[in-house]
């Protein structure tokens, strides 16, 4: 599968303090509709299940970023025919940017505001609330259930916590179907907190809820683990911190 593709492709190691920035001047443009036939057509003839969703030309020179649907995405230079997966990275001032990551901000912050919060289940700020982070979570991820754990103490912080539900193993697993039964008990916080503990509850499925498209959503934003927590300002913190860094990559 190309998401093998792009795991094989290891990034440099970058201290994550070294990502976070404001904004930068990198910048993409719109593609004529046969630039994109014609580069759509490359990649498919070698691997027709690659579905070219959308390619914008980056201030580069003779770059192009690619994405393709639900399998990543890719920067491409014509020229030669070369792609590469991963990060690209740019010097701006002291720090070093992330700049597919940074992209994603704005369209990320947009979406999520978009969402109903009745479709998410939520653990309220203990006190003045001071932020809130949306997490993209998995009941079977061990890391997920160690930040749930925390719960209490993130949200005596002043952090409110709205959980997006993303089973890893996709649509229709097990660890999806038990999802959704948290989604939709009559008591969500309760059942979400027993299946991160291990613990049996009631299989319940109900019309229209919205596990699946959260899950789609997540690989729209860039998720490709749990769990995934998104900031107010549309940044992502990939992976588990404790409450104490949480707070503090937070900025309180």
């Amino acid at each position: 599968m190309f998401t093998k593709l792009l795991k094989k492709c290891a990034a440099i190691a970058i201290p994550a303090t070294l990502l976070m920035t404001s904004a930068h001047s990198f910048a993409y443009t719109d593609v004529s509709q046969a630039e994109k036939t014609q580069i759509a057509k490359k990649f498919a003839s070698v691997r027709p299940e690659l579905i070219v969703s959308d390619i914008e030309k980056t201030d580069i020179d003779g770059m192009y970023l690619l994405n393709f649907s639900g399998k990543g995405s890719v920067y491409y230079v014509p020229k030669g025919d070369y792609f590469f997966t991963g990060d690209l990275l740019q010097i701006s001032g002291k720090r070093f940017v992330n700049v597919k990551e940074k992209r994603l901000e704005g369209p990320r912050k947009a979406a999520i505001a978009a969402i109903d919060e009745k479709e998410m289940i939520i653990y309220p700020a203990n006190g003045k609330k001071k932020t809130s982070i949306t997490v993209f979570t998995d009941v079977d991820c061990g890391y997920c259930r160690k930040l749930h754990k925390e719960m209490a103490k993130i949200n005596d912080l002043g952090i409110e916590v709205r959980y997006l539900a993303y089973p890893r193993a996709g649509i229709n697993s097990p660890s999806y179907n038990k999802v959704v039964s948290a989604w939709c008990s009559d008591n969500k916080q309760d059942a979400l907190t027993k299946l991160k503990n291990g613990q049996p509850v009631y299989t319940a499925a109900c019309k229209d809820n919205p596990v699946a498209q959260h899950f789609i959503l997540g690989n729209r934003l860039g998720v490709t683990g749990t769990p995934a927590i998104i900031m107010e300002s549309g940044e992502l913190l990939p992976g588990y911190l404790p409450a104490d860094k949480l707070a503090e990559a937070l900025g309180i």
